[in-house]
């Protein structure tokens, strides 16, 4: 095997759009790549200094939706772009933003699924920036997004990962076993 020494390369890596308001209640979004679950019902994020971290000092709520293969051009823009920079920046993605029903977010309803969170605690904070644990508070799924059994279906939702070896944006594939009994074949 070919050693690379330390890379940040943990595979697969989300397109998490994590969505807040600013003081005058425009919405915000910029994309994460460095994010994950965290136990039951927790999100952390590593966050640099951007417009996001400023609007989670005003209001400690949040939205985080997942990157498709449709929103995939959007979805970069709004990485490459600060708001601070650009005040113009959310009308060029053309995203539809409704308020998010259980905290003080915005919800691109372009996105199949997305997560209400409130802020629960700021780590490692410094001038740039902080680790984000968020409580997530509720789940939101498009119903096109949904199998037989109404819960969501990841395949339907042709999400995106970010491969941090050739900065390049994969769409996810076909299910290729089922979690905790494909492995009962070794018993």
């Amino acid at each position: 095997m070919k050693s690379f020494g330390f890379k940040p390369w943990m595979l697969p890596q989300p397109v998490l759009i994590i969505g807040t308001y600013n003081q005058q209640g425009t919405a915000n979004a910029m994309n994460a790549a460095w994010g994950g679950q965290l136990g039951m019902n927790e999100f952390i994020i590593s966050l640099g200094s951007h417009a996001t971290t400023d609007n989670l000092q005003i209001n400690s709520a949040f939205t985080i939706a997942f990157a498709t293969k449709d929103t995939m051009v959007a979805a970069d823009y709004v990485g490459l772009v600060c708001a601070r920079k650009d005040a113009d920046k959310m009308a060029k993605v053309g995203w539809t933003v409704e308020k998010a029903p259980n905290v003080n977010a915005p919800v691109f309803t372009d996105f199949p699924m997305t997560m209400e969170c409130r802020v629960k605690e700021k780590l490692y904070e410094s001038e740039g920036g902080y680790w984000l644990v968020g409580e997530i508070v509720n789940i939101l799924c498009d119903e096109k997004c949904l199998n037989a059994d109404g819960n969501p279906d990841v395949e339907k939702m042709e999400l995106i990962t970010f491969d941090p070896v050739s900065h390049k944006y994969i769409q996810l594939g076909a299910v290729v076993g089922n979690a905790f009994s494909c492995g009962r074949l070794l018993k």
